[in-house]
């Protein structure tokens, strides 16, 4: 602090900057970015100084008096009032009223083509003014000696609610209901009410046991920053705390900040998503040859590539619908995923697609549709047994083998590589972290101290959890005749806790997720060949087990950050999690009988089941022809094997590297993120990742090195803003007009984007008919 003190008074002396603002951060009571802020308002001269002096000098007060991470103390309060309420009549009430709409309704949505979603900040807007309109109106009451309404509607009880929210509709619709429609509405299959909820039960809550046996690990490190809690974190402090500084010349507040960006991008979503689709799908290149296939195959949005100059989307739901907010990851990984796109969509898949390499030619070079020889969406019918739903094989040696567009061929291969890339990262650079974590030994940041305050949840609340489900998991298989085998039940839980620390710390720290979809369809395509039915089920257990035990410990983090007691997180996830199941599984069984021709392709209100549709799709693909069909030695696609061992040795390269240059640029590669973080391409297209990344590396990069106080106080608040504007935009925008097919007048903004990208129509050599391509046999 002298060294502070003597820069103020040699550099300064006249400033009027208060003596009190260094003994607060002295104390512990000041964040130090304030301090440097306020010098920057008399001389920024002396402002570099301290900051430089803080960065060498006082990194280890840094660590003690707030997070290491300026992102985190960008986002999260340093401090806590343990005396705060937190489960109150008032949060449990409104949580699960939240959560029984939300749940409800995204199940509802996911059998309307489009689907739609609603996000927990939709929800979690709301609870703000109910919460404050119950702490305004009702009265103070005791029911069973707990008051009905403790006193103003705070910042804890406000994150409680939004936990709920996560943990049951977070990501829209279950993904146990896609099984049940598959097999319900395709397969004609029924197996009743008692069935699907151990179904959903049993796939939702083993994840929930399984994140809570790992906290330690990936929840209590600071080093576990779980980027996209840093963006809700944020929200609710502007609604709650909104204090305010001056941050490179700004005074506006973060609450106002916020409101002002929620209302803009409220406002400017109705062009991109109705009035003036054309700023959607910007791919202005292709407007000037609206028939030229090279054209709309390089530089299309839709099933394009998307290349520079034609790359920069004007719609925020192109930019953050696939992937999420580009605000939110580090610098390090926007430029990871760019690289990525760089060499393997704009180099390699081109390279693939026009050396005709997977008969590429007869194909969109970008589609997630399965094609068959004669170049027309792949006809599972033909290959199935209507009596028994078993492989035909006479039949598929009729028809056709299974064709995929370049970039669903590519990203099945990376897909593979990611899974061994993700091993191999993990055991060389966290290892003995990991190791250090289980043994406690990392000395705890703030909030990890801050959080001792409260009781701990023993872990054999978890242990029991994951007794029972795993129980009833076994009860679901065998009782009914799913065809799955309870060896291959355990197969596919051991594979989701194998890989559960190595996706749960990539995801921390990049906010990037690593599937493990298509790798349990590849297993289980092999262990048990033509069981549709028992594919869905393995490939359930094995990574939604695994995406529900991170999207778990996610929210225990969120919870950690807000400093919510530990049991209150653990019975909110739990309550809401089965509560929220069975709405669901209510929904989906009213709206068999009630919405008439559901699922069918030609239902007139277009409620045609997407999500199971596809499902039902991948289960015949994977479960019926199998993988030994598509990528067995002398298959088409054989050489995507090879992806396995690219994706073992990467991160061995980069370690060794790095063991005899540690200061390497090549410490910025993560080689999971390179081949995982585009895996939403198709349907997603290099267009909206080159987008996502221009963004993110112009916040993340220019805009924080530039004007760091600027990002501090509002990048997360710019994030929240647009994500919550775009989201109540959309539901508007769907609830008023998509559901009641009301179409915007006909006009060049809207028709200007039918082209050859958009239509589908971009492939170099079309089929005539009577036409076909592929090998002589199969």
């Amino acid at each position: 602090m002298e060294k502070i003190r003597s820069v103020l008074s040699s550099k300064a002396p006249d400033s009027g900057v208060e003596e009190k603002k260094v003994s607060d951060y002295e104390s512990g009571e000041q964040n130090l970015d304030i301090v440097v802020s306020k010098s920057q308002e008399f001389d920024p001269i002396s402002s570099n100084m301290i900051k430089e002096i803080i960065e060498d000098d006082y990194a280890a007060v840094t660590v003690e008096d707030d997070s290491p991470y300026p992102e985190v103390r960008a986002a999260v309060p340093s401090s806590d009032d343990p005396t705060m309420y937190q489960s109150t009549i008032r949060s449990w009430v409104l949580g699960m009223i939240l959560t029984t709409i939300g749940c409800g309704m995204n199940l509802l949505f996911s059998f309307h083509a489009p689907a739609f979603s609603i996000t927990t900040y939709v929800t979690s807007i709301l609870a703000w003014p109910l919460g404050r309109a119950w702490a305004a109106f009702l009265p103070d009451w005791k029911i069973f000696g707990v008051s009905l309404n403790p006193g103003p509607f705070n910042i804890k009880e406000h994150t409680l609610i939004t936990i709920m929210a996560n943990v049951s509709f977070g990501g829209g619709a279950a993904y146990a209901t896609d099984i049940l429609i598959a097999q319900n509405r395709f397969y004609n299959s029924d197996f009743g009410w008692g069935f699907d909820l151990l179904a959903i039960w049993s796939t939702q809550c083993i994840g929930f046991a399984l994140g809570g046996i790992a906290r330690r690990v990936v929840v209590y490190p600071a080093g576990a920053i779980w980027p996209s809690n840093l963006v809700t974190a944020t929200f609710l402090t502007n609604m709650h705390i909104n204090e305010n500084h001056t941050a490179n010349g700004w005074k506006i507040s973060r609450l106002a900040f916020f409101c002002i960006v929620f209302a803009g991008s409220f406002i400017w979503y109705w062009f991109p998503g109705y009035i003036f689709t054309a700023l959607s799908y910007f791919a202005w290149i292709t407007w000037i040859k609206p028939d030229n296939v090279i054209i709309n195959q390089l530089f299309g949005c839709s099933t394009g590539l998307g290349l520079i100059p034609n790359n920069i989307a004007l719609d925020w739901n192109q930019i953050a619908g696939y992937i999420g907010s580009p605000l939110i990851p580090p610098a390090s990984t926007i430029a990871t995923i760019f690289l990525s796109i760089i060499i393997i969509f704009w180099i390699i898949v081109p390279a693939i697609a026009y050396s005709n390499v997977w008969y590429a030619q007869y194909l969109p070079i970008s589609s997630s549709d399965s094609y068959d020889r004669f170049g027309q969406s792949y006809n599972v019918s033909r290959i199935v047994d209507p009596v028994t739903l078993t492989f035909d094989l006479q039949a598929y040696k009729e028809y056709s083998p299974l064709f995929l567009s370049t970039t669903f061929a590519i990203s099945y291969g990376l897909s593979f590589a990611s899974i061994l890339a993700t091993i191999m990262h993990t055991i060389l650079f966290h290892g003995k972290e990991i190791i250090q974590q289980v043994r406690m030994k990392e000395k705890p940041d703030v909030h990890m101290r801050l959080m001792k305050s409260y009781k701990e949840v023993p872990d054999w609340w978890y242990v029991i959890v994951f007794v029972i489900f795993f129980a009833l998991s076994i009860v679901t298989i065998r009782v009914w005749n799913t065809e799955m085998p309870v060896w291959c039940l355990v197969i596919a839980l051991l594979i989701a806790i194998v890989f559960l620390l190595p996706v749960a710390i990539i995801y921390a720290k990049t906010n990037i997720a690593v599937g493990l979809n298509v790798v349990t369809e590849f297993i289980i395509g092999y262990m048990l060949p033509g069981k549709p039915i028992a594919m869905m089920f393995f490939k359930t257990y094995g990574y939604i087990t695994n995406n529900q035990a991170v999207t778990f410990a996610q929210d225990m983090k969120l919870g950690h950050y807000m400093k919510i007691a530990p049991r209150n997180v653990f019975w909110a996830q739990l309550i809401a999690t089965i509560w929220g199941s069975l709405v669901q599984i209510a929904v989906l069984r009213w709206g068999y009988g009630a919405i008439e021709n559901l699922c069918a392709a030609d239902q007139k209100d277009n409620y045609t089941c997407p999500n199971g549709r596809v499902f039902f799709n991948a289960s015949i693909i994977w479960g019926v022809i199998g993988p030994q069909r598509q990528f067995s030695q002398g298959q088409t696609y054989y050489g995507l094997l090879f992806f396995f061992i690219v994706g073992a040795f990467t991160p061995v390269i980069n370690w060794l590297i790095l063991k005899k240059w540690p200061n390497s640029p090549i410490k910025y590669l993560n080689w999971p993120v390179f081949f995982s973080g585009t895996g939403y391409i198709p349907p997603a297209t290099a267009y909206n990742y080159s987008s996502y990344c221009a963004v993110g590396l112009f916040f993340g990069w220019f805009v924080k090195k530039k004007w760091f106080h600027w990002w501090t106080k509002y990048n997360y608040s710019l994030s929240a803003g647009m994500d919550i504007g775009l989201a109540w935009s959309s539901l508007i925008i769907f609830l008023t007009l998509f559901l009641t097919n009301t179409n915007f007048p006909a006009w060049w903004g809207n028709n200007v984007v039918n082209t050859m990208d958009t239509l589908g129509t971009a492939i170099r050599n079309p089929l005539g008919p009577g036409e076909y391509f592929g090998p002589s046999t199969w």
